[in-house]
Parts: C-alpha cells; sequence; structure tokens
C-alpha cells in the first residue's frame, strides 16, 4: 500500500498577460539571438504539450483513490489549461514577430497525437512524468538564480515565465504521483525519461536552428551568432547542479519532492502573489 500524498497548495489562478504593441522587442531575451529563439521555440511547444499532460493524467484518474492527490489533480488541470492558453496568446505575439510559433505548434501537436495513437496509456503518462520534471527543474533554476531572471529583462514575457515557472515547481509530483498510483513501473518511468529527453533536446536544438535560419537576418551576422553561441556555454540553465537535478529522477526510487522546494515556493508566491506582489495586478 502506498504512502499518503503530502498535502500541497496546487491552485488554478486567474490570471491574464497582456502586450501591448511595441511592448516586446525582436530578441527578448536579453537582446541575446540564440535565447531568444530558443524561448519562442519552448513557448511554441507548451500549448500542445500541456494538452498532452492534461490527457495523460485524466486517463489515470479514476485510479487516484488518495483524496489529497485527487485534489491536486484538479489544480495541476486548471494550472496546465491556463498554461496554455496565456502561451497562446504569447506564441501569437511572436508569431507576427516573425517566429515560427504556429509551425512548431502545430508539429508538437502532431507528434504528440501520433505518440497517443502507437503508444500505451501508461506510458504516455511516464512521458508526461518525465517531461514535468524537465520544466520544473528549468523553473526552479530560474526562480533560484538572480543571473537567469536577468535574461528576461523587464517585459511580459519575464512575467509570463516566473508565473509559469512557480506554478510548474507547485505541481511538479502530481503526474509523477498519479503515475505511481496507476501503477507505472520504475523502469518504465526511467525509461520514458531517457527517450523524452533525446526527443526534447532534439526538437529544441532542430527547431531553433531552422527558426534562426529561416526568419532571422541577424543569424547571418557572423560576429553576433558567434557571440550568441558562445553565450550558452555559460548559460545558468546548463549549470552543473540543473545539470545534476535532471540526471537525479534516473536514480532508483527518485521522487520530484527529493528536491526541495519548499522556501523557494513560499518566496515566489509572497513575490509575485501577495499583497505587494509583482503580478497581483495580472489576477481576475
Amino acid at each position: 500500500m502506498s504512502s499518503p500524498v503530502p498535502h500541497r497548495d496546487v491552485r488554478t489562478r486567474r490570471i491574464r498577460f497582456s502586450y501591448p504593441e511595441g511592448s516586446l522587442q525582436r530578441h527578448c531575451v536579453d537582446g541575446d539571438l540564440v535565447m531568444s529563439h530558443v524561448i519562442a521555440v519552448l513557448s511554441a511547444t507548451f500549448p500542445p504539450g500541456e494538452d498532452f499532460f492534461v490527457r495523460s493524467v485524466r486517463n489515470f484518474r479514476d485510479r487516484v483513490t488518495d483524496p489529497e492527490l485527487n485534489r491536486q489533480v484538479g489544480g495541476f488541470i486548471g494550472q496546465e489549461v491556463t498554461h496554455g492558453r496565456e502561451h497562446r496568446e504569447l506564441n501569437r505575439r511572436l508569431q507576427e514577430m516573425g517566429y515560427p510559433t504556429h509551425r512548431i505548434a502545430r508539429f508538437v501537436k502532431w507528434a504528440l497525437s501520433d505518440a497517443e495513437k502507437r503508444m500505451p496509456r501508461m506510458l504516455c503518462l511516464a512521458y508526461t512524468a518525465a517531461l514535468e520534471h524537465y520544466t520544473a527543474t528549468i523553473a526552479e533554476a530560474l526562480l533560484r538564480k538572480p543571473e537567469a531572471q536577468r535574461l528576461l529583462g523587464d517585459t511580459e514575457v519575464r512575467s509570463i515565465l516566473l508565473w509559469h515557472a512557480l506554478e510548474e515547481s507547485e505541481h511538479k509530483a502530481v503526474a509523477f504521483d498519479v503515475y505511481r498510483a496507476a501503477g507505472g513501473t520504475e523502469r518504465m518511468r526511467i525509461w520514458g525519461f531517457r527517450i523524452m529527453s533525446f526527443g526534447l533536446l532534439g526538437l529544441v536544438v532542430i527547431a531553433t536552428a531552422l527558426s534562426m535560419m529561416l526568419t532571422d537576418r541577424s543569424t547571418y551576422n557572423p560576429i553576433r551568432l558567434v557571440r550568441s553561441l558562445a553565450a550558452i556555454r555559460h548559460s545558468p540553465f546548463l549549470e552543473r547542479d540543473v545539470i545534476r537535478h535532471l540526471r537525479a529522477y534516473t536514480r532508483k526510487g527518485f521522487h520530484p519532492d527529493d528536491i526541495d522546494s519548499t522556501d523557494l515556493l513560499e518566496r515566489w508566491t509572497v513575490e509575485l502573489f501577495g499583497p505587494e506582489g509583482k503580478l497581483a495586478d495580472h489576477l481576475g
């Protein structure tokens, strides 16, 4: 018999972001060529990805007997639906600025739909838990590292990514716990992570390169391109602690709560949504 799921505050926030005309720079990540395209690619993947996560978890909700986990599943679904909605609007703005976000989203939607047709539902849930580990690890690096936050400048892109990061950390264990409650094995969990690591990294690299080459004339400025590529080595998202946290998923017996984010969540909940919170005025 599995142990009870601990209480976690996984709430659905009614929130809206807006992008007035001219408020976004072409290269919105600190003027950096490559990272701006990486963020655009990731944003494009979020709406179809969030839809896939919700379907994968819903497929096994009837096996969730723990009332606390069932409550968290409701919060998880609400958060993911809201993430998808808000990133669709951001992606529309990025598309207007020349990023091929709609094309990338269509490809990801097709790829995930094809996986659902061909793969067992339990494997799709294993993929979801693995990808949730990726998003939570990157999210917590953003929330933890001031140098990562500085890359985002002071635009609405910064706001949406900080909000998204907070909620990814809040619900990071939900899909994982549903997978365990549904009887998923350690072997499938670990192999699901390895397969998704290959697919996710391949998608980001290839889509970023194509986005840059086909839509951005700045790519053909060799000095700017070389500087941007060189800066990747020093990215706060590729530091050893981030890689170590990602790799921890392949350890037998791993659980997302092994990486304690309690203090981080408390601090950023107040900073974003407290009485003087930076995003309190975004709540409906």
